[in-house]
């Protein structure tokens, strides 16, 4: 088993008297997809949430919390968060700007306190994890306490799959 490391993610919750579990889960520098997090780590990926960067041409850097297994929107974004349009930054601007790299960027403990949105998908589940801020560990919480934790905003920030729905794609 891999030894756990006190994050800034988890130290916040520390502070928060939140709890949490931290899930360690050995690491592929080949595939940091949510979908191998979930079965190097023995977790369901509807439990699993990445966090994704943008940038609002109103409000600037933002976070987006979302499933594992699905796809941000941005439109939706941009009207959660009072913006005409949002981006994704670029992979090179997410070390310098959050202080994270990519398959360990967490939602707290960023190098400033970015506006987080978390999709209201969350808010259906008993526990999620996320990303403690380092790769190989997973914080495992309630999806409240994150929403606690990080000051965020519950919008339907992803995309819709027709297909999951059983509508036929237009």
């Amino acid at each position: 088993m891999k030894k756990t490391h006190k994050t800034n993610a988890a130290r916040i919750l520390d502070r928060l008297s939140i709890a949490y579990e931290i899930k360690t889960y050995e690491v592929d520098e080949s595939d940091l997809s949510a979908e191998h997090v979930a079965v190097t780590a023995g977790l369901d990926i509807k439990t699993i949430f990445k966090t994704l960067v943008g940038r609002g041409d109103r409000t600037g850097i933002i976070m987006a919390v979302i499933n594992g297994a699905d796809e941000l929107d941005l439109k939706a974004l941009a009207r959660a968060s009072g913006n005409k349009s949002v981006e994704m930054i670029a992979l090179k601007e997410l070390l310098p700007t959050t202080g994270y790299v990519r398959g360990g960027c967490s939602p707290l403990g960023a190098k400033k306190n970015f506006p987080v949105y978390v999709d209201r998908k969350a808010t259906t589940l008993e526990k999620i994890s996320i990303s403690a801020g380092m790769r190989g560990q997973q914080l495992i919480l309630a999806p409240a306490d994150l929403i606690r934790a990080a000051n965020a905003v519950v919008a339907d920030i992803i995309t819709e799959r027709c297909v999951e729905q059983n509508q036929p794609t237009l």
